[in-house]
């Protein structure tokens, strides 16, 4: 098989799963998406190279899972907001911001694969890219070509270069420390279902007429809103309400926008007044879970990129 054969027939076919796999490894689709394109690299570099006592795919993946590997020797843990501290317990604009390395970032589609379909939805969901992000980085890989892909402990061995055994033994812990982590995130977190189209609407509509009666309404008691890269974060409906009065000068006049995230899910790309009257510009990615009918989590993730990620417009008129 000649380069070219392997760029088109080969590689390609991989990419979807490879970059679903490095998502979770890493938690940002930004990092997953250099490490897809640093495997196809090597692997190009390499192809001669390729011996045939394992499968293509095999090798595409071990050099993937060793990219991502070293990725992680030297990174710290990313997370979700509400892992990180407790809510604010003075009202005031946020302002300290943390590098887009330490937060998880919300991911688009990756591709159609029909390898890639079987892989379970709820382990793209955002909480449990988090979970992830707790265990040592082999023993993520392991739980996750098992767990998730569903490949055989020798596949797995012969990817990540260890025995079958280690790699059952890593399976083993992986599992435990998953089933003892309790992080704040899961609890609030409810992807598990489609959140209510009737109240995603009345969001959008309380939101885009800044009614702060109206928008706080809609959430939980005790419901909260995210916002990375900023590390506050918001909860109950007092603070919620004194909250959007604190930033209404911010917020007023914007738009939203329909799309989708980590595997299909609703969310809401929300533009802002920028400084040409005409037009809205990105400001952040909605991700909203509910709980007894009601908003019980809004993860604004603040973040420019996300919009071109998601296939979303760079601006829209007001």
């Amino acid at each position: 098989m000649n380069e070219a054969a392997f760029d088109m027939k080969v590689f390609e076919s991989y990419k979807p799963g490879l970059t679903s796999y490095c998502y979770r490894m890493l938690g940002s689709f930004d990092d997953a998406d250099d490490a897809v394109q640093e495997t196809y690299i090597r692997a190009w570099q390499s192809w001669d190279r390729f011996r045939r006592d394992s499968s293509i795919k095999t090798w595409i993946y071990r050099i993937a899972s060793n990219l991502c590997l070293d990725k992680l020797r030297q990174a710290k843990r990313r997370m979700l907001s509400v892992d990180l501290s407790d809510p604010a317990v003075k009202i005031v604009e946020p302002n300290e911001m943390l590098p887009d390395s330490s937060w998880i970032w919300p991911s688009p589609e990756f591709g159609e694969n029909p390898e890639d379909a079987l892989v379970r939805k709820d382990t793209l969901q955002l909480c449990f890219i988090a979970l992830l992000q707790v265990l040592p980085p082999r023993q993520r890989a392991v739980l996750i070509l098992k767990d998730v892909f569903e490949w055989s402990s020798k596949q797995i061995a012969e990817t990540l270069d260890m025995s079958p055994a280690a790699a059952n033994s890593a399976l083993q812990r992986a599992r435990e420390t998953m089933e003892r982590t309790r992080l704040r995130s899961d609890e609030y977190s409810k992807m598990d279902t489609h959140p209510d189209p009737g109240l995603l609407s009345r969001y959008v509509e309380a939101f885009e007429q800044f009614d702060i009666n109206a928008l706080v309404s809609l959430f939980h008691e005790e419901g909260c809103m995210s916002m990375p890269p900023f590390a506050m974060w918001i909860s109950g409906q007092d603070d919620l309400s004194a909250f959007f009065a604190l930033t209404r000068w911010h917020c007023e006049g914007s738009k939203f926008l329909p799309t989708t995230v980590n595997g299909g899910y609703p969310a809401l790309a929300q533009y802002m007044p920028g400084k040409e009257a005409s037009v809205l510009v990105p400001w952040g990615i909605h991700v909203i879970e509910m709980k007894d009918n009601r908003i019980f989590h809004v993860q604004n993730f603040i973040n420019a990129k996300l919009f071109s990620r998601l296939g979303l417009p760079e601006q829209i008129d007001r």
